[in-house]
């Protein structure tokens, strides 16, 4: 059995051994340390993207009031699209120009070359093109966030098992299982298990939160061009009358 004063030494030896990040990121194994750059890597990388998707779907649900409020004011659709900024970066602008351009294109052809029901689909069918394009847009780099959730956990615990690999070694070499030897590997597995979880955790609740966040975005996008497209039908039954 161990005897008190060596479990006395080895419990000073283990207190006098740093236990801080720093010393934990010094003192690991060239494949752990490679394994921590890696997950901060992602760590910043999905932060950065976190702050970016957020700031940017806040503009856009501020320039989509505003595109509404303009467009139920206007009186005309038409008069709206001769004043609008068709080089907007709006994406409510991007669809309601492809509408509008595709739908004058439209009138401008004989009436016997298209029916009024071709006309309506062909414009409806191009805004979805426009809003699928727009939506593919928004949601660049938001399937690095995916991955991250999905990944860092794995890539953790392969730190994990490098340092307990290590601890059975450092008992292999010293014979001996004191703190002294199992402490060391046992703090850099724990410090991966931990540092995974922490890039995992915010990078999977983002990921649901702005995709969330995107789908109402996009069902807003859905609902105007199914409010446009009622407006261009009411339109050609009153030039039918």
């Amino acid at each position: 059995m161990v005897g008190a004063e060596e479990l006395a030494t080895a419990a000073t030896v283990v207190s006098n051994q740093s236990f801080s990040v720093v010393s934990l990121f010094t003192q690991a194994s060239w494949v752990v340390k490679a394994i921590i750059i890696l997950l901060l890597g992602c760590s910043f990388w999905s932060w950065t993207i976190i702050f970016a998707k957020w700031t940017f779907l806040s503009k856009l649900k501020k320039q989509a009031d505003k595109f509404e409020d303009s467009f139920w004011n206007s009186g005309s659709i038409d008069a709206f699209f001769d004043n609008i900024n068709s080089k907007s970066e709006d994406p409510f602008v991007a669809v309601f120009v492809t509408g509008m351009r595709e739908w004058r294109r439209a009138k401008k052809k004989a009436r016997s070359a298209i029916s009024g029901i071709s006309i309506e689909d062909r414009v409806i069918r191009m805004m979805r093109v426009a809003v699928n394009r727009e939506i593919d847009y928004i949601e660049q780099h938001l399937v690095f966030l995916a991955t991250v959730g999905s990944t860092a956990p794995f890539v953790g615990l392969f730190g994990t098992v490098w340092g307990i690999i290590n601890s059975f070694e450092s008992i292999g070499i010293s014979q001996n299982t004191n703190l002294t030897a199992v402490a060391p590997g046992i703090a850099e597995a724990l410090f991966a298990t931990a540092l995974g979880l922490i890039v995992t955790i915010p990078a999977v609740v983002a990921y649901n939160k702005i995709s969330g966040e995107i789908n109402r975005y996009q069902n807003r996008l859905d609902a105007f061009v199914d409010e446009f497209s009622a407006i261009i039908s009411r339109q050609m039954e009153d030039t039918e009358e």
